[in-house]
């Protein structure tokens, strides 16, 4: 069998140091119960076989080892007399402390073993029972609560007053000490000699010095009241020599704090910076875990942390067994079977060895198994009744101790059936000072210790927020803030790490519980309210009427061994309710509230400590906490931040200091620069919210917030974490943002400034905090409310820029590729918007100086601003890869080209107007910007919309040099010829970039230009066979040109339904080249053929005066609606018809008409008259005649109106239509 306890050497305290599970055989008591032991920690050496002492051995003489310290026995020996050791207090809570991963969780009760024998015993017992209950979580605190104790140290320092008189009053007003017999302290240095005795071999009695010795004397001759009274800790006030660890009194001349001394921030960023304590302070108040084992005890469905001092020995055939000494002449009673069984289950002990004695002299030894104890004569007992007593007990104590941090006093008088339980934090809140119940400091600090431990750890599992909210918000309302500051700002600096700033809100789909109390884990009020079944188990109202202070009785001891008689019915939750955040900005308002509180805590720490000894302003402070290993790197960084921060406002060098007098690397220090940045998180986050809403205003003023906590840590901190650069990285971007789009809403100013000045009281005071470290204005200029619309877009690329250098000297660019992209895009975009601000300004100036001649200074100016900004941009997103954003800089380039090209026109009215050298440089220069944006796009996949526009301006920009040089053609520079080729190549390249075929919003436009090129080609190409002779090849080639581009300009046109002047022009155009044509004709027929050709040309135009018609009525609908209508609206102008336009081009129309049938009357007539009219030729002659009459009657009266004479038109183009088709040979 192996070993079950005291295991190998001892495992260091402090750490859930969990062994092999030894022992944890499961024990089955008459069948009954089930119980398992996993020894947590064990301190006592390999088990010491016993020596079995020969009879008649006298037990009253010392043996030599009498207190020597032994290996064998270890602490036992010296510390232990007998296994029934006093125990301190407050060890449960020193277990607590050691393995806090237990607390609050898996176990349900934490305590002395001595303190769990006793609850178990209460039926069988008439002794008087006083505990001291905390509740942590769902798990129990047990602790002895001698009253006895309490009450002499009373009469001496005046505390405890209040329960004095109150246990007096209600409950024993005849109280009086009792002293220990005689016999007592005769049967513990019996106890105490046995054992030594028992320790095998030849060295067991050579004395070992030990400085304990003297102090170990003492209980055996008789243990006097000041060393019982040594081991209870004092109220706050309790100066620290008198504590019972030796050591604690002499802590240096450091000032402490008055009860615990508490830790340092913890900078590793990866355990979350977190305030942690260490354990010193803990000795000093008896909260030191010492028990020889701590022993993880599962007790059919109840988990327990026990402590227990009980010596083992082992070897030979009795590998584990306990040691009793026994007087032969008194028969083991209940009392007794019942505590050697419980020792022996919690220890896992299978056997247990009883030495009987008479009179200190041996008779006997006897060897009894575990199983078999309670079966003994004298002594037996049933261990289902024991079972239901601990489930009764728990119960009971759960359903009612369901404050956290509060102190309840389970009470049983001697010889009194009835057990009662107290809340004695609210009867001392009642009475006095609650820092009067000495038991609440250590709760507050098991409180925040365990709250602490699941913060280490919740990223594991985010189920347990509400749990260490719950825990941490308990264990302020148990602090002072006078007293105790460091662990007040430790705890709101941990409630606010609980909500997460940096992740999208998980709120609503959260896995744990949620109800609507957010401060505890259940209802106080429904946990109070206890199940009043038939039983009336925790009724109030039937007690008598000194009972009203009690929180709930059992009103008989003997319920308790009724199965289930006390049921737990409110469950402890194993998880709180975290609170319900509505939105982000509720979140950060919750975060900012417990940064506050910390904040106040820090301040009035360093108030509280401003009359410790002025520092020598001429020594340097040593400031350990930096770490010499790597100061190669960080002192480069420093200094570059230096410069940094100097280049961006107002930071004194070597100003790394506060103005409250905190000194660099202590707890103040450090923990209000953790509160410091997690306020600018937050203010951040507040922003980053306002700005998604576009409350602009509103997101200014919190960021220039989080940008003020900034500067003060700036100031504070000469070497800033990778982390926190990143961060101001991110805030300087936000910032940056926010300008650009105040900029870009100017039209809301007037609301913008209200947000922007409000303020709660609550900034206020963080503010206040701040300045009293620092005044430094690092960052002001980036959080400025501007009015002017430059100054804004400075501001917002100056914050880019900022963003940029900090990744760049910081070498954090590789580490945060992410940002580093965005940031580069953001200051390409705002050098775009700069640099579109500046043209526009240019082209605003431009259009003012009509009449100046000249380029202004300030024209140019502004071109080189923008053109430098374009430039830069251009930079950034080529740096990145950002092909789609670089192609449209390069086209607004294109576009400040074009501006500069439109600026060296001449002014209006100079007759002599030509194309200058100047325009055509500026428009060659756009057109390369253009192809370098197509370039960068490598195909229209990458980006469509980007390719169609930057296509569409390169279009533009060919069509406008085309047209200028067209029509202001440069004669005196270039011949007529050139001019034309010029033209020619510029019109062919622009209809090459304007896709006619792609379906979008702008094929039309694109259509309308195409038409537009091949119309303008088909007048340059009719114009030249008008002036040029000789060359009959070129004259040729003219004519076929002009045809092919009129034809095409036509069909354009034709697909447009919002053109018909245009498409009237050109086929007018049309007519006047066949016109032209017909005049270089000689024959009848070839001019015969030509006339007919022009007519068909008009007769195409029905079309166009079709939708001059339509436009024309629509417009006669209108205007008459208006007429009834009370309030006319003015006609849109945009729609409607040039009438000037189309009068001249009907006035062009009529004539040209009334020429070509007059000809061809002429004609016709004459080809009669030679030939004898064929039938075709008649039928044409008359339709001619008819129509050509008709059109001179209609072009006589002038009264007709404009849609009349259209009307007159198409009825005249249809008349001739059919009299082609009836004569089946005129118009062809």
């Amino acid at each position: 069998m192996e070993e079950p306890c005291g295991v190998g050497a001892a495992a260091p305290r402090g750490r859930d140091v969990e062994e092999p599970k030894q022992g944890s055989v499961l024990f089955l008591g008459g069948n009954e119960v089930k119980s398992s032991a996993v020894v947590k920690y064990s301190s006592a050496p390999p088990q010491a076989a016993f020596a079995r002492l020969q009879e008649k051995t006298d037990l009253k003489l010392p043996p030599a080892n009498w207190l020597r310290e032994s290996a064998k026995l270890g602490p036992a020996g010296t510390t232990i007399l007998g296994n029934s050791k006093k125990s301190k207090p407050f060890s449960s809570f020193g277990m607590a402390y050691d393995f806090i991963d237990s607390v609050g969780n898996d176990v349900d009760v934490v305590s002395d073993s001595e303190n769990i024998k006793k609850l178990l015993k209460i039926p069988y017992s008439k002794s008087h029972v006083s505990m001291a209950v905390h509740r942590i979580g769902r798990t129990l605190l047990l602790d002895e609560l001698d009253i006895q104790e309490l009450f002499m140290r009373s009469s001496q320092t005046g505390d405890w007053t209040w329960l004095k008189e109150f246990y007096q009053r209600l409950i024993d007003q005849k109280w009086q000490r009792k002293k220990k017999s005689k016999e007592h302290w005769y049967q513990k240095a019996i106890l105490s000699k046995f054992l030594y005795y028992s320790i095998n071999g030849d060295g067991a009695a050579q004395p070992v010095p030990s400085t304990s010795e003297q102090h170990q004397e003492g209980p055996v001759s008789g243990e006097s009241d000041e060393a019982g009274r040594a081991s209870w800790p004092a109220p706050f006030e309790m100066p620290s020599s008198l504590s019972e660890d030796p050591g604690a009194s002499n802590q240096g001349s450091v000032p402490l704090e008055p009860s615990y001394i508490v830790g340092h921030v913890a900078s590793a960023p990866k355990e979350q910076n977190l305030t942690t304590l260490f354990n010193d302070g803990e000795n000093s108040q008896g909260l030191k875990n010492d028990f020889v084992r701590n022993i993880l005890w599962t007790f059919e469905d109840i988990h327990m942390l026990v402590g227990s001092n009980m010596p083992i020995f082992g070897g030979g055939r009795y590998p584990a067994v306990s040691l009793r000494l026994r007087d032969n002449n008194k028969p083991i009673n209940v009392l007794t079977g019942i505590d050697y069984w419980l020792d022996n289950l919690i220890c896992n002990v299978p056997e247990l060895v009883m030495c009987f004695h008479v009179n200190g002299i041996v008779q006997k030894y006897e060897m009894i198994k575990t199983e078999d104890i309670p079966n003994l004569e004298n002594s037996d007992f049933s261990t289902k009744v024991i079972k239901d007593i601990a489930q009764n007990i728990l119960s009971f104590l759960k359903s009612n101790c369901t404050k956290e941090g509060h102190t309840y006093w389970l009470f049983k008088a001697s010889g009194s059936d009835i057990v009662k339980l107290y809340d004695l934090t609210t009867l001392c809140e009642e009475t006095e000072d609650k820092y009067q119940n000495p038991f609440t400091m250590p709760v507050a600090i098991l409180l925040y210790k365990v709250a602490c431990n699941m913060m280490l750890k919740k990223n594991q599992n985010k189920k347990h927020y509400g749990t260490i909210r719950t825990l941490l918000l308990n264990c302020l309302k148990l602090l002072d803030n006078g007293r105790h500051p460091q662990i007040i700002a430790s705890a709101n600096y941990m409630l606010s790490e609980l909500f997460q700033l940096d992740e999208p809100k998980k709120e609503d789909n959260t896995d744990f519980p949620i109800n609507g109390n957010s401060d505890e884990s259940y209802s106080e009020e429904e946990e109070e309210m206890p199940d009043s079944d038939e039983n009336g188990s925790y009724s109030n109202s039937s007690d008598p009427p000194d009972d009203n202070k009690a929180v709930a009785i059992i009103k008989s001891v003997g319920e308790l061994s009724v199965p289930e008689k006390y049921k737990s019915v409110h469950r402890i939750r194993p998880s709180c309710a975290f609170p319900v955040c509505h939105g982000t900005e509720e979140r950060c308002r919750l975060v900012l509230n417990y940064v506050l509180e910390g904040l106040k805590s820090v301040d009035s720490s360093v108030k509280k400590e401003g009359d410790l000894p002025a520092a020598d302003p001429s020594t340097p402070i040593p400031l350990k906490y930096e770490d010499e290993s790597t100061s190669g790197g960080p002192e480069c960084l420093e200094k570059q931040m230096a410069l940094f921060l100097d280049k961006m406002g107002s930071f004194q060098k070597g100003k790394h200091s506060s103005q409250s007098g905190m000194i660099p690397g202590s707890w103040q220090f450090k923990m209000k620069l953790q509160l410091i940045l997690k306020s600018s998180k937050a203010y951040y986050v507040l922003s980053d919210a306002a700005m998604i809403l576009q409350k602009y205003g509103r997101a200014l003023r919190y960021i220039k917030l989080a940008l003020q906590c900034h500067d003060t840590y700036c100031c504070l901190c000469a070497s800033m974490l990778p982390e926190v650069l990143v961060f101001l990285c991110q805030c300087l971007t936000l910032c940056g943002d926010i300008q650009l789009m105040l900029a870009q809403n100017a039209n809301n100013r007037a609301a913008y400034l209200e947000e922007y000045h409000y303020q709660t009281k609550e900034d206020q005071e963080i503010l206040h905090s701040l300045h009293r470290e620092s005044r430094c204005q690092v960052f002001a200029w980036a959080t400025d409310l501007s009015t002017d619309l430059e100054c804004q877009l400075s501001i917002s690329c100056k914050c880019y820029e900022a963003a940029y250098e900090i990744l760049l000297f910081s070498n954090l660019k590789s580490q945060n590729p992410e940002q580093h992209i965005q940031v580069l895009k953001r200051m390409g975009n705002i050098r775009n918007e700069i640099g579109v601000f500046y043209m526009n300004q240019a082209a605003a100036v431009q259009t003012e100086r009509a009449v100046s001649k000249n380029v202004s200074t300030t024209e140019q100016q502004l071109w080189k601003k923008s053109f430098s900004c374009f430039e830069e941009g251009i930079q950034n997103f080529e740096s990145i890869d950002d092909a789609t954003n670089a192609a449209l800089l390069l086209c607004n380039t294109g576009r400040l080209m074009r501006i500069c090209a439109q600026a060296h026109c001449a002014a209006e009215g100079d007759f002599k107007r030509e194309f200058s050298p100047e325009e055509a440089l500026y428009y060659n220069k756009a057109i390369d910007y253009y192809l370098k944006a197509l370039r960068s796009l490598g195909k229209r996949d990458v980006h469509p919309a980007v390719w169609d526009s930057v296509n569409w301006e390169l279009s533009t920009t060919y069509f406008t040099m085309a047209t200028l040089q067209q029509d202001y053609a440069p004669l005196s520079r270039k011949a007529q010829e050139q001019i034309e080729k010029e033209v020619s190549e510029a019109m062919m390249k622009s209809l090459k970039y304007c896709d006619i075929d792609t379906v979008s919003a702008r094929q039309p436009l694109c259509q309308y230009r195409a038409a537009t090129i091949h119309h303008r080609l088909a007048s340059m190409y009719h114009s030249c066979l008008r002036n040029q002779v000789g060359d009959e090849h070129l004259r040729k080639q003219h004519r076929v040109l002009a045809d092919l581009h009129y034809s095409k300009a036509v069909r354009l046109f034709q697909l447009l339904k919002d053109a018909p002047c245009e498409l009237l022009r050109v086929q007018l155009e049309r007519v006047a080249f066949a016109e032209f044509q017909m005049a270089s004709q000689n024959s009848s027929a070839g001019k015969l053929k030509t006339l007919f050709g022009a007519l068909d040309v008009m007769a195409k135009t029905k079309g166009a005066f079709q939708l001059i018609r339509k436009e024309l009525v629509a417009e006669s609908e209108q205007v008459g609606k208006e007429k009834h209508a009370e309030n006319p609206s003015p006609s849109d102008s945009s729609t409607s018809l040039n009438k000037e336009e189309v009068l001249k081009l009907l006035g062009i129309f009529e004539s040209r008409m009334s020429f070509l049938l007059l000809q061809s009357i002429k004609l016709l007539t004459s080809t009669k008259k030679k030939v004898g009219g064929a039938n075709e030729e008649e039928a044409a002659l008359k339709t001619n005649k008819h129509v050509y009459s008709l059109l001179l009657r209609a072009s006589a009266n002038k009264s007709l109106a404009l849609l009349e004479r259209v009307e007159v038109i198409l009825n005249l183009l249809e008349q001739l239509a059919q009299g082609s088709e009836a004569g089946n040979g005129g118009i062809q």
